[in-house]
């Protein structure tokens, strides 16, 4: 994104996952970068962070399965409800 290096793209992330709109997508997201987020491959996080421009709102739903995902995030969203133990 915008030719920013691999570590400040890192560090944005980590901080949008931290600092969201509500708690509950805060400490959802938040935990699942910390562990997951230096594993990542450059494909998964341009899907992570298209992920994170989502509203917290719809986030929410998706993860806790109250409503579906859109197909392309479906299995990222998985992986983020998996982690938290929802699903």
């Amino acid at each position: 994104m915008n030719g920013e290096s691999r570590e400040v793209r890192l560090k944005r992330m980590r901080m949008r996952a931290w600092h969201r709109g509500t708690k509950e997508m805060d400490l959802i997201l938040g935990r699942f970068i910390d562990d997951r987020l230096g594993g990542m491959d450059a494909a998964t996080l341009d899907l992570l962070d298209a992920l994170m421009e989502e509203n917290d709102q719809d986030l929410y739903q998706w993860v806790t399965g109250q409503c579906p995902a859109p197909a392309r995030f479906s299995a990222l969203v998985a992986q983020v409800a998996a982690h938290a133990g929802v699903r």
